[in-house]
């Protein structure tokens, strides 16, 4: 259980700037708060549409990939997939939202030269080349957001709970004391007046 503090001049003025700048926290927390909620719903949005087109680009590529077996051969197209390098040039830059890092991908380019020789091969293997390589394009976008969303929810978890706990624990508590401080003060002060007249009081009857 918390210690009250003592009721003193110097904590009452102490506790009014505490106070302040709690709700003045409390405040601009929330402003954050909502900040990341709309980012987050925009952000929640545009991943819904890349996981659509995601499945609407691995269909495409496993189409022309059944194609590519019939024409070729799975052993000979297993052979050649095996000679595509790996795509290792991922760029990645971080750009924040109220101090939350969100992460960006260099488009990675859909349409490029096949890495594997044109002899012994056929255009149904060049189309899912390709077809596959839009599907690494739109992986990155995904791969992008879905971290996006992550890394806002969880600022947004956090900032919920300290907006949560200014608003109904620091806040309320330090209101209490400074009321409970100050009933205090203004008590010692009404005893104060009252033992000063009687004070005077007596003074005067003595004079008389």
């Amino acid at each position: 259980m918390p210690k009250k503090p003592v009721p003193t001049r110097g904590n009452l003025v102490r506790l009014t700037r505490s106070l302040v700048l709690a709700r003045k926290g409390h405040d601009l927390l929330e402003q954050k708060r909502q900040v990341l909620m709309m980012e987050l719903t925009s952000t929640i949005a545009a991943a819904r549409d890349l996981q659509r087109e995601v499945a609407s680009v691995f269909a495409e590529a496993y189409d022309a990939l059944q194609r590519a077996n019939v024409s070729l051969g799975i052993d000979r197209v297993d052979e050649i997939a095996h000679t595509i390098p790996e795509e290792r040039h991922f760029m990645i830059r971080l750009h924040s939202v109220m101090g939350v890092e969100i992460p960006e991908v260099d488009p990675v380019e859909p349409r490029t030269s096949p890495a594997y020789s044109f002899w012994d091969t056929s255009g149904s293997m060049d189309v899912a080349f390709l077809a596959f390589r839009k599907v690494l394009a739109v992986l990155a976008q995904l791969a992008e957001v879905e971290n996006a969303v992550y890394r806002l929810a969880v600022q947004i978890r956090r900032t919920h709970r300290r907006v949560n706990a200014l608003e109904k624990v620091v806040i309320p508590s330090t209101l209490s004391s400074i009321a409970s401080i100050s009933a205090v003060l203004e008590e010692g002060e009404r005893e104060d007046f009252v033992r000063m007249k009687t004070a005077k009081k007596t003074r005067n009857e003595g004079g008389d």
